[in-house]
């Protein structure tokens, strides 16, 4: 037996099945002549709808039906009492309407029964309070006061309302009574100046100054101070609102809101015209309160320097308030050096010492947050700065050195150095006639942090005391530190010239020439081709040359060969052993220097045919020399040789490929045109040849 049967009870698929209307099916589509807005049909709506059924009203005529309307009534609040007990409005209108039948007993206990379920509510206080009041009972009103302040004592609206109550009825001892219990409770500042104000009403002032003294106590803050002394100041008291300020500032001095103390006692002294005190009291400020909350003050201070100072006092303002800008910029980044720079000038320009002293003292103690030499190079400035104030403005030795030596201590010498300091430390110390110490300095440089400045100048002082031996050592260290320094190898080597050793000379070039790796050789073989032209050493000087040109083949060094080969016969006139004639002499050097140029040019030709500018500067030096040598020389010999200057175009080869043309100089040689009419003369013989052969055919 299947489970669908419904013998059994259970439903079949076709019963279960739910059925939808079919729809309907729209025959006429078109839009209909009359539309309908849906505006116009809630208005319809509107006015079809039925009206709503009210109960009619009702007439009490008799004492009878009163009472049933009010059991019927009272009913009904007990009933939503009972349903909604903490909906507190319920109450209030079950109140009010007890209180609308004349049955303030009943009203009474209604307030009294809303209380219970919470007397938390100040507003229910108040509104029981009124009750009372408003019907007149007086010590009822009294009582559900004394119970409220009671109960919710940090409520200050009940301490108010209790306290205009007995003030409207008169009774001004009640209200003090109120108050003075009140005060027990310590309030907040409105109660107080509340208080204040009441005695103030009925003229009792010393009374109220005796309340300012518990109130300054209570809350001792510089807004109470202040209302104590404008109040002793409206009465007349000068000599009690002085002490009032004074007392505020000896308590408050250091307190947060300290710079509005300042401000208003400042501004009473102006009233007073007591200008020097208020100035007085501004520079107080200024000293103790910290920049960032002096802002205010410094701005009432400039006034009040324009309005009652000399130029000298408003400059100083000025300067203040310069300072405080600058105290607010490097509070907010403590590592821009350029602000520190700026308020060190301001406060060098004032002249005042502990000052400057002090901010240079802040300024270095922000070291720089990584140890890289590119953030270090305007922070070691500050301390430049710092030394030089000391020794020559302070003029104080011992401080001086002091700075330099925590300076040198600070740089991470193991990473990067400053030669400047270690020089400017050891000129400190020659200045101050102590050469020992200014050679421990330079020594210790030179183990610490070597650089080419500390050795320079080493040298140099060493050599203007006259220590030669020293300064031979601190060359052999300087080479032994940079043996590819060209510079060092030439000093050293001019050293032993100008002591007339030209043997140790000469070996320290020969030495320096020798060394694998050079910073700047052309300078060095400069340098050593000029001493043994110096020492009229002419064969040594071309053997310079050939040992030079074996190593380069730069165009400098063929000129420069051939303008020594031309130039020596003046030196070679003043040699005793010469026999020959100027003439003579000056053919010899000529042709020397001629056969310069001939193997330079050769060398251009055949080895390096493509480097064409410098093989035209060498033919354009050739003739100037001929030029130079006037009839002894031949400048047909070179002109012949002259190339021809040639505008060309080429591709500009980029990396997308050809992106144009650009104009270039080239140079034709002779040679090179007798050949290229040679190449054309053998494409018309080969094409001439072609030409017979094709007409036989």
């Amino acid at each position: 037996m299947s489970e669908s049967d419904p013998r059994m009870g259970y439903l079949t698929k076709k019963e279960t099945e739910v059925k939808l209307p079919r729809p309907t099916r729209v025959k006429n589509k078109t839009p209909a002549q009359i539309q309908i807005t849906a505006e116009q049909i809630l208005r319809e709506a509107r006015e079809r709808q039925e009206a709503e059924i009210r109960p009619p009203k009702q007439k009490i005529t008799d004492s009878t039906e009163l009472g049933d309307y009010r059991l019927r009534k009272r009913k009904e609040f007990e009933d939503l009492i009972r349903r909604v007990r903490w909906n507190k409005s319920v109450w209030v209108k079950y109140a009010k309407w007890e209180e609308s039948q004349k049955d303030f007993a009943r009203a009474r206990s209604v307030w009294e029964r809303a209380l219970e379920v919470d007397y938390r509510d100040h507003t229910l206080w108040l509104k029981y309070a009124d009750f009372e009041m408003k019907n007149k009972s007086i010590n009822h009103a009294r009582n559900v006061w004394d119970r409220a302040v009671e109960l919710l004592p940090r409520v200050d609206q009940l301490w108010y309302k209790y306290i205009h109550m007995e003030e409207m009825l008169g009774n001004v001892a009640g209200a003090r009574q109120i108050f003075e219990r009140w005060m027990g409770w310590v309030p907040d500042q409105q109660g107080w100046l509340s208080y204040i104000k009441f005695e103030l009403r009925y003229n009792e002032v010393e009374r109220a100054r005796g309340i300012f003294e518990r109130f300054v106590d209570c809350h001792p803050k510089v807004s109470a101070w202040i209302r104590f002394a404008k109040f002793e100041m409206k009465n007349g008291d000068i000599a009690r609102a002085r002490d009032c300020y004074v007392r505020a500032v000896d308590k408050l001095g250091d307190d947060e809101e300290a710079e509005e103390l300042f401000v208003a006692f400042a501004e009473f002294e102006e009233k007073c015209k007591e200008t020097e005190r208020a100035r007085c009291i501004y520079k107080f400020a200024l000293d103790h309160i910290p920049k960032g909350r002096a802002e205010e003050i410094y701005k009432k201070f400039v006034a009040f320097e324009k309005q009652y100072g000399d130029r000298e006092g408003i400059e100083d303002a000025i300067v203040g308030k310069r300072r405080f800008q600058y105290e607010d910029e490097v509070r907010k980044n403590p590592l821009n050096y350029d602000t520190w720079f700026d308020y060190v000038r301001l406060e060098e320009s004032g002249g005042d010492r502990q000052r400057i002293e002090d901010v240079y003292e802040r300024a270095i103690a922000n070291i720089p947050p990584a140890q890289e030499k590119r953030y270090w190079q305007r922070y070691i400035y500050l301390w430049i700065n710092y030394v030089l104030f000391e020794e020559l403005d302070a003029q104080n030795v011992d401080r001086t050195r002091d700075v330099y030596n925590l300076c040198l201590k600070m740089i991470p010498h193991e990473k990067f150095s400053f030669a400047k300091i270690w020089l400017m430390a050891a000129q400190f110390e020659i200045r101050q006639l102590n050469i020992d110490r200014a050679r421990r300095i330079l020594g210790s440089a030179i183990g610490m942090a070597p650089k080419d400045k500390i050795f320079k100048k080493y040298i140099e002082i060493e050599l203007q005391l006259g220590n030669i031996e020293r300064c031979r050592k601190l060359y052999e260290k300087y080479l032994e530190w940079s043996p590819e320094n060209c510079y060092a190898w030439s000093k050293f080597a001019e050293l032993e010239r100008s002591l007339a050793e030209t043997e140790r000379a000469r070996a320290l070039f020969e030495l320096a020439i020798d060394q694998p790796a050079l910073d700047m050789p052309e300078l060095l073989w400069k340098a050593y081709i000029d001493f043994e032209i110096s020492e009229s050493e002419y064969e040594r000087t071309r053997a310079l040359y050939e040992r030079l040109l074996n190593r380069t083949k730069h165009l400098k060094v063929w000129i420069s060969y051939a303008k020594f080969e031309a130039s020596a016969m003046e030196e070679g006139f003043q040699d005793a052993d010469m026999q020959e004639s100027d003439y003579e002499l000056k053919r010899k050097c000529l042709q020397r220097a001629r056969a310069v140029f001939e193997r330079a040019l050769s060398y251009f030709r055949t080895t390096a045919p493509e480097l064409k500018e410098e093989r035209a500067m060498l033919l354009e030096e050739w003739l100037n020399m001929e030029s130079s040598f006037a009839e002894i020389g031949d400048v047909e010999l070179v002109r012949v040789k002259l190339p021809k200057k040639l505008k060309k175009r080429r591709h500009i080869e980029t990396e997308e490929g050809p992106s144009g043309y650009e104009e270039y100089i080239d140079y034709l040689f002779p040679e090179e045109t007798q050949t290229t009419n040679l190449k054309i003369l053998e494409a018309a013989y080969k094409w001439k040849k072609q030409k017979i052969s094709s007409d036989d055919d």
